[in-house]
């Protein structure tokens, strides 16, 4: 007979300081007994044995050495008997596999000093094919992931469990309470010792919020805090209300007439008055499914909403949900009950601890005066307890000057009626100099690159207004993936210095544009372009720095090729250093052009007249220097940049300008531009602001030369000066969104305003430089002429200032000297990310152009609404998609048909 050591099935047991005999049969009673396993079983003094040999039992499909070797027990090993735990640390070894339902050891044999025993064990099934039951094919697959059943893994009871847990939730978050999951499990033979689960789920019905119902709340209007049920929505409906709601708290909650008509709004329909739910055109597209982990956060978001109130003892005594059977077992009412307590104001604010700023300063730089509603959000945050990348708080204001070590508390120190007094106990700490400056993960880019746009300089003192900047101007240089780049700031207490690691993420920033399109009076016409954003014009020679092109020294270089033959042709070519000399935020920039457009595309045919392609065309041939710098007033965010421009036009036999069909005139100007740009990620900016102030400006020709007013060529060097103004701000709306806190609504509001002025009133605007408006901010043949090109969509490009004259029938001809742009844009991220960002937007457009000043009304504009998509690509830029609605297009029986227009662009976005 075999001698029971230790049995598990359930739990683990510890080995007992005796072993115990054990029955195959229950019912049966041993016929005879071991002598040697009775005297080892009634052994009271410990005695060592040897292990002589291990046997292993109920092993099917595993290998028996396998199931050895986990044991951890070996023959020959030494066991002290009573005593040892060398049997209870095996069983351990084997159960925590996972891959037994039963592990037990037997002590088998005893002879002399030397022990066999036997390991048995019963294997847990596998899983082998599986189904849901109940639920439609999508959810199953859906589940299957979130479950991660995968054939051939151990059945466990954790699997059991994991499998009802998650289905369960998973149908909760749809709405479904009354869900019910029962597995079947049969023997499986298409796996040997595998089990097929059947996974049969009842879901129920959808349980559904009727009505939320808030009682105690005497202060504060019951439908603002129905506003903090974010997750917790009634039923979108038309409902007609009593004037009294009964309370399951023994309270009755009247409305006056009044409350209906400022809180519920109503129609009179007779005598009855049919009360509207003033959160219907809300809620349209909510299901105001119960979800019982959304509501507790709910009812969270109501008492942060009473403290913010400076309700701080606000609390929900209780909290019903109840089935109403007379509408339905699966809508239910929710009735919340809360009490409000007394409204608290701040008292007065002492400060304690501060040698380096005054309590007058602290004062203003808090913001929080005396009878001010009591809100701790606010008091933390303007302490700065809550960073924020905005500062002006506490904490902002010392880390600004050093003080890295800087810590802020506030004390209540006196409550008294309904008022709060604070003591707010500040320990400044040594100020901080930056010691280390580091940066890893910059494989391309050259250190000094990224060290140049650096504020965190080795030897200054510590700021975390400086440490954000620095973040901003690596985000916008677009070398790096923004959502990574980390300042690792690590304080070093022991000699009152901080080192800065900075880790970065590559991404491409290189642009490839490979198109094709047809119109322009030009047919096909192919474009070839590719910037390079991150060039490096010093190792051009270097033949080990081609891989492919040289790197790493934040220059760019743009190539853009466009040709369809002999019709139309242009090159351009433009180089940046954005930091002459090294030293200095000073940028220069050379750009070339090339073009030629001729006449030589016939629409009718659909081909190439080579003959007027050699005697009918229009030359431009451009060349232009700027010079950037960066001004330190009234901030750093400003810089001005000078730019010289020539262009020189060559016609033969092409009317393109009244009464002058052959000639050349040569444009040379130079223009001023003042800009600021607080803007952080110019992809999708979240925030800032873009303001340019520009002029452009040609000598006065005709003042020194008044005969070229009467001249045969009066546009041989033509004189303007040209004005523009633009100004664009970026503000997010609500609260962050996503699981990683980076979705959010951001609304662009631009102004811009163009004008060409001239010297010589005898002498008519010039025809370059002019504004061209309407459309998707593309051009035709006329801008060659150096024409500004203004985006409306919803309309195509238009010559007339009259908003009633439709501009589809129009084929502008002449453009505009003035024009006013109004923009709105709300735009939301759908995708963040290095390899893509995608975003959607809606927006409002108001545009229009004017010839003189006699004809400007900035109030006579087109107006238009629209949808659209941008999709930034590393490798092509910026796609685009914008569908518009020109409102003064919709003319009446015409529709929106008429009045719509679809646009499309690529590579940049237009103004």
């Amino acid at each position: 007979m075999r001698l029971f050591l230790l049995r598990i099935s359930v739990f683990l047991i510890a080995i007992a300081a005796f072993p115990a005999v054990h029955a195959q049969d229950d019912t049966s009673k041993p016929t005879s007994v071991d002598p040697d396993l009775l005297a080892l079983q009634n052994a009271r003094i410990p005695k060592e044995y040897t292990l002589a040999g291990i046997g292993i039992t109920g092993i099917h499909h595993l290998d028996t050495s396998i199931v050895l070797s986990i044991s951890g027990m070996q023959v020959g090993d030494k066991i002290m008997i009573p005593g040892s735990d060398v049997f209870a640390k095996a069983i351990q070894n084997l159960w925590r596999q996972k891959l037994f339902s039963n592990v037990q050891i037997y002590i088998t044999k005893v002879q002399d000093e030397r022990i066999w025993v036997e390991i048995n064990v019963a294997e847990r099934p596998r899983l082998g094919n599986f189904k849901f039951v109940g639920i439609k094919k999508a959810e199953a697959e859906e589940l299957q992931g979130k479950i991660g059943l995968a054939k051939q893994t151990i059945i466990t009871e954790n699997m059991r469990r994991n499998i009802k847990e998650v289905t369960t939730k998973y149908f909760q978050d749809k709405g479904y309470q009354n869900i019910t999951v029962r597995i079947d499990e049969k023997p499986d033979p298409a796996f040997a010792n595998s089990n097929f689960i059947t996974i049969n789920v009842d879901k129920g019905g959808k349980v559904r919020i009727d009505q939320v119902r808030i009682f105690g709340n005497e202060d504060v209007e019951e439908q603002k805090l129905k506003k903090q049920l974010k997750g917790t929505k009634e039923m979108s409906k038309l409902t007609l209300h009593p004037t009294t709601i009964p309370s399951p708290y023994g309270e009755t909650k009247k409305l006056s007439f009044n409350e209906y008509v400022n809180d519920w709004g109503f129609l009179s329909l007779s005598k009855t008055k049919l009360l509207l739910d003033p959160y219907f055109r809300f809620k349209l597209f909510s299901s105001a499914k119960f979800n019982p982990v959304k509501f507790e956060e709910d009812k969270e978001k109501i008492l942060k909403y009473y403290n913010s109130l400076g309700y701080r003892d606000a609390q929900i005594v209780a909290d019903t949900i109840v089935v109403d059977t007379s509408i339905s077992k699966n809508k239910i009412n929710i009735d919340i009950k809360v009490n409000e307590g007394r409204r608290y104001y701040f008292g007065n604010i002492a400060w304690k601890g501060n040698a380096k700023y005054n309590d007058s300063l602290l004062n203003i730089v808090l913001g929080i005066n005396k009878g001010d509603i009591y809100n701790l959000d606010i008091l933390n945050r303007r302490l700065g307890k809550e960073l924020t990348q905005e500062g002006g708080d506490i904490s902002g204001y010392y880390m600004d000057d050093g003080y890295l070590f800087f810590r802020v508390e506030a004390v209540e120190t006196a409550v008294y009626n309904d008022t709060i007094d604070h003591e707010i106990r500040i320990t400044e700490g040594p100020q901080a100099r930056i010691k280390n400056v580091t940066i890893a993960g910059n494989e391309r880019t050259k250190d000094h690159v990224i060290r140049r746009e650096l504020r965190t300089i080795p030897g200054e003192l510590f700021s975390r207004t400086d440490l954000i900047r620095s973040q901003r101007e690596l985000a916008n240089l677009n070398y790096f993936n923004q959502e990574t780049i980390n300042p690792g700031v690590v304080p070093n207490a022991e000699d009152g210095t901080v080192d800065i690691n900075w880790k970065l993420e590559e991404k491409s920033s290189d642009q490839l544009e490979l198109s094709a399109g047809w119109g322009g009076g030009i047919g096909l016409t192919g474009t070839l372009g590719v910037t390079f954003n991150n060039f490096s014009i010093k190792n051009i020679w270097k033949r080990t720095a081609w891989d492919p092109l040289p790197t790493g020294d934040g220059q760019k270089l743009s190539l853009r090729v466009q040709s369809n033959g002999k019709a139309f042709r242009s090159y351009n070519f433009s180089f940046t250093e954005p930091w002459l000399g090294g030293k200095k935020r000073n940028s220069f920039t050379i750009g070339f052009n090339n073009s030629k457009y001729s006449n030589a595309f016939d629409p009718l045919t659909g081909r190439i007249d080579r003959q007027k392609s050699d005697s009918q065309y229009l030359k431009v041939n451009g060349i232009s220097v700027a010079l950037g710098k960066q001004l330190k007033w009234p901030d750093d965010y400003f810089s001005l940049v000078y730019t010289l421009n020539f262009t020189q036009y060559k016609m033969r036999n092409y009317p393109i300008f009244e009464g002058i069909k052959d000639g050349t005139s040569n444009n040379f100007s130079m223009k001023v531009a003042l800009q600021r740009s607080s803007v952080f990620d110019p992809i999708f900016p979240r925030s800032g602001s873009n303001f340019l102030a520009s002029v452009q400006f040609t000598p006065p020709y005709s003042l020194i030369n008044p005969d070229l007013v009467t001249s045969n060529n009066p546009y041989k060097n033509p004189e303007y000066h040209k004005w523009r103004f633009n100004a664009e701000w970026y503000v997010p709306i609500g609260k962050p969104m996503g699981a990683e806190k980076n979705r959010q609504f951001v609304l662009k509001m631009a102004a811009k305003y163009g004008f060409m002025g001239r010297y010589n009133k005898k002498l008519d605007y010039s025809p370059f430089e002019r504004f061209q408006v309407g459309d998707a901010g593309l051009t035709n043949n006329f801008g060659l002429l150096g024409y500004d090109i203004v985006a409306h969509r919803g309309y195509p490009v238009y010559e007339s200032s009259d908003p009633s004259v439709n501009p589809d029938q129009q084929n502008a001809s002449r453009f505009f000297t003035i024009f006013n742009k109004y923009q709105l844009e709300m735009r939301y991220p759908l995708v963040t990310n290095p390899g893509s960002t995608i975003y959607g937007l809606a927006f409002f457009e108001a545009a229009n152009g004017w010839y003189n000043f006699k004809d400007y009304n900035p109030f006579r504009l087109r107006r238009s609404v629209g949808v659209g998509m941008r999709f930034f690509l590393p490798m092509f830029g910026l796609l685009g998609f914008d569908y518009g609605i020109g409102l003064d297009r919709i003319t009446p029986g015409g529709g929106l048909k008429n009045a719509s227009r679809f646009t499309f662009m690529l590579g940049f976005e237009p103004e």
